[in-house]
């Protein structure tokens, strides 16, 4: 894993670090994906009130984390809304927790109103997907797969976790979402490893192994076959670092192969 850096730029004279931000970006997807588990270490590790390398936004401490709580309730809103939150309900509480938040006196105030936020907005965005289930057993399948997603999951595994068989298992949870429960599996998977190459600098061995593939290659071709492009030319054009509206794809990428 690369180290995370800084980057520096002068104003009015003084050296001002910004730090990349992969780790934020990583948990506004973890929030819209409904993975609680990823929210709750994110908070109980007090990364929002961590603020080297967050930019300087006020000379005043408190004020200062007060404006990185409205940048972070509105990146919030619109993540879930590109996850599929009504705009009325994100927003809604976008403007709920500002002014939750614009009551508190410190800076422990703000943080704890911040970790609600996040939590109020993981939650609801876990029940929306569960909500593509009609019967208790997919619905609480698929809340097991988020939460088990970076591990191996087998139909047996999973069928056992919800009380039935595997084969009643795999009937209704394809007459349900449409997809059998491997390729469901397949997909959060692969949009876990999306979130990680565009805003992470792991390398693919490191995806690879956090997401329980048997290896690097197996990884590889199960991106190819789902985003019809290898893991390496799906960073190269949307890393964050590299993010240009105005950016073409060099002619090696479109034609990089699953040998990359």
């Amino acid at each position: 894993m690369k180290k995370r850096s800084l980057a520096s730029i002068e104003v009015d004279g003084e050296c001002v670090c910004h730090r990349e931000p992969g780790e934020e970006f990583l948990f506004y997807r973890a929030v819209a994906g409904g993975m609680i588990d990823a929210v709750q270490e994110n908070c109980s590790r007090g990364a929002f009130e961590n603020m080297e390398g967050a930019g300087l936004l006020s000379n005043n401490p408190i004020n200062n984390l007060r404006y990185h709580f409205v940048v972070t309730a509105a990146m919030l809103a619109r993540f879930c809304m590109e996850g599929g939150m009504s705009m009325e309900e994100a927003f809604g509480l976008s403007d709920e927790y500002i002014r939750r938040m614009d009551c508190c006196n410190n800076m422990a105030e703000i943080v704890y109103v911040h970790d609600q936020m996040a939590l109020d907005y993981v939650c609801r965005m876990r029940s929306l997907k569960k909500n593509v289930a009609s019967s208790r057993q997919v619905a609480e399948a698929i809340d097991y797969i988020y939460v088990h997603i970076m591990e191996r999951i087998s139909v047996n595994d999973l069928a056992a976790a919800v009380s039935v068989s595997p084969a009643h298992l795999s009937r209704i949870f394809k007459q349900e979402t449409g997809i059998s429960v491997s390729e469901y599996i397949r997909q959060r998977k692969i949009d876990m490893a999306k979130n990680l190459l565009q805003y992470s600098s792991y390398e693919l061995a490191d995806i690879a192994a956090m997401l329980s593939y048997s290896s690097q290659s197996h990884f590889i071709q199960h991106f190819h076959s789902q985003m019809g492009m290898t893991p390496k030319v799906f960073r190269s054009k949307n890393y964050m670092n590299t993010w240009n509206v105005n950016r073409r794809p060099e002619p090696s990428e479109e034609s990089a192969t699953l040998s990359e």
